[in-house]
């Protein structure tokens, strides 16, 4: 190619060699707001040298790499002996483990822990989404094994451990482990009552464990040094702890059958497993008690699927003010055309406003009082609904504004945009949410004040929210029938939620933007569509990722 004709002009330069944690600030200015000053000194310092980690050159090429390289399943060995393993790339190793060692699967009981970690898996899931399912799953687990506590004692310091070993041998021999998790199956997915995985008491005694015979339609990351898993005791349906390797440095019977072949999250493994009648596993809470036992593992995880796609939008906006600050067209710096900046912004207030709902709820479960735990029981799926259905919608935008470039999977986009729709089926999906809302509604009062005790605090403060606080008041004043009615009024908890914290904590124009959008009605059907009076300048630079 002659010099003369390929000579690149106009083109951005790549997004990488930046803080992603201080660069944003919606994200920042959470962790402070939420965590004691002198706590908030040392998480400052960890949190902004994992972001230059994120926003480095060989974090981006670990995080492709990790995608152009699924994993692998190894049935067999050479030998031909039964060994059910997942073969990774090196890259996402590297990314599992910096975030275990990040303190990722380290919240429980640390100060400001579960504040901490929450921006840490913002932060890590802008590299690459997929690494963050076993640290997940890996974190909720523990309050899950506190139900029994002689599995605690042995797991836990394990679960939480900063080391990561990618190796399978017997837990107790390991520095760190991962777990993972089996609950749907092919007849029921989320109605995990109508689970047909027997478990059956070894020589009558609870100390002797259980056998497993039955499936699992997705197992999460089922590399991983153990699984809790549901299946029907003779007292009902139980919660399980299934190790992959025995004490005795045995392999558990744990046939992964085929690797799911997924329209995104591509760099981590989803399965199919079968348990064979000899798969041995340890009862965690009492038989017939599995839903209640593992509900907090759930709710863990439902709020990492509010913080990933949080992340997802996060980069996405980043990507795209990045972008149009450098690309000129029609005379100008697209940034500065007024059409483009409306976009920008507008996707810049639905990112600013998931991530400080999301950092809400983690400080709801650093409180752990019982008003907090109220507070989350309902805020948590109203979140989970609302937050992961708008991440896909932001994307596609995002995306358009690269044009052509955005379209290219060298650009990520299309990553992020296959990753997007992932966090509103996982952990239950949209209508499971809204039904849990529903649920939280009718059977715990204290939930519903905790709720309206938290977005009363910004009452007065917008007109606009003030009466979407109304209607909102008037849609839970009838119950009946409210099951078609569902995910309207979940999404309207959820915007006046949104609304009430913008509107104590963000900047004005901010707060002004969105409420005059999301609850004022001055907003069309697609984004780039706020009203011109507002100061759209403002809100676009707050989202701009410093390089």
């Amino acid at each position: 190619m002659a010099p003369s004709t390929h000579t690149v002009t106009n083109q951005p330069p790549p997004l990488v060699g930046y803080d992603v944690f201080t660069a944003d600030r919606a994200l920042a200015e959470a962790v402070e707001r939420h965590l004691p000053p002198d706590v908030f000194a040392e998480a400052r310092d960890d949190l902004a040298d994992f972001g230059r980690y994120a926003g480095s050159a060989q974090a981006a090429e670990w995080g492709a790499l990790a995608n152009e390289n699924s994993p692998r399943l190894r049935t067999y060995d050479r030998y031909g002996n039964r060994i059910d393993e997942v073969a990774f790339h090196f890259a996402w190793h590297r990314l599992v483990g910096r975030a275990v060692g990040a303190g990722l699967t380290d919240a429980w009981g640390r100060p400001g822990g579960h504040v901490r970690r929450a921006a840490a898996f913002v932060v890590t899931t802008q590299v690459e989404a997929g690494h963050g399912c076993p640290v997940s799953m890996t974190h909720a687990a523990v309050p899950v094994l506190r139900t029994d506590p002689e599995l605690a004692a042995e797991w836990e310091p394990l679960l939480t451990s900063r080391v990561y070993e990618e190796e399978l041998r017997p837990p107790l021999e390991k520095s760190g482990v991962l777990l993972g998790m089996g609950m749907t199956e092919k007849q029921g997915g989320s109605d995990v009552r109508t689970n047909t995985t027997e478990a059956r008491a070894l020589s009558g005694a609870d100390g002797d464990g259980y056998v497993l015979t039955g499936h699992k339609w997705f197992c999460s990351a089922p590399m991983s040094d153990g699984f809790l898993v549901l299946a029907q005791a003779p007292g009902g349906l139980t919660c399980f702890l299934v190790p992959r390797v025995l004490p005795d440095g045995t392999r558990n019977a744990f046939a992964i059958q085929r690797l799911k072949d997924k329209l995104g999250n591509r760099s981590n493994a989803s399965a199919e497993v079968e348990f064979d009648g000899t798969t041995w596993a340890r009862r965690v809470g009492d038989e017939g008690r599995g839903i209640r036992t593992i509900i907090g593992m759930v709710a863990a995880t439902r709020l990492d699927c509010v913080l990933g796609s949080a992340a997802l939008m996060r980069q996405a906006v980043a990507q795209a003010v990045h972008h149009t600050a450098y690309r000129r067209a029609f005379g100008g710096v697209l940034i500065d055309k007024p059409l483009m900046r409306n976009v920008l912004a507008d996707l810049a207030l639905e990112s600013e406003a998931a991530t400080v709902l999301g950092m809400r709820l983690a400080a709801a479960y650093d409180a752990d009082s019982e008003a907090e735990r109220a507070f989350a029981r309902i805020a948590v799926p109203v979140a989970k609904y609302w937050v992961t259905k708008r991440c896909t919608p932001l994307v596609v935008e995002a995306l358009e504004c690269l044009g052509g470039n955005g379209y290219v999977e060298e650009s990520g986009m299309p990553r992020l945009l296959r990753e997007s729709p992932l966090n509103s089926i996982w952990e239950g999906s949209g209508n499971v949410q809204a039904l849990d809302v529903l649920r939280v509604l009718r059977q715990e009062p204290m939930a519903l004040n905790a709720f309206l005790t938290e977005v009363g605090r910004a009452r007065g403060a917008d007109h606009r929210l003030d009466r979407a606080i109304k209607g909102m008041l008037t849609e839970l004043s009838d119950l009946d029938g409210i099951e078609g009615r569902a995910r309207r009024l979940v999404e309207r908890m959820a915007l006046v939620l949104q609304g009430a914290l913008l509107v104590r904590w963000a900047p004005a124009e901010v707060a002004d933007a969105f409420c005059a959008s999301r609850l004022g009605g001055d907003w069309g059907a697609a984004f780039g569509t706020l009203p011109s009076t507002l100061d759209l300048a403002a809100v676009v630079e707050r989202a701009r990722a410093e390089v």
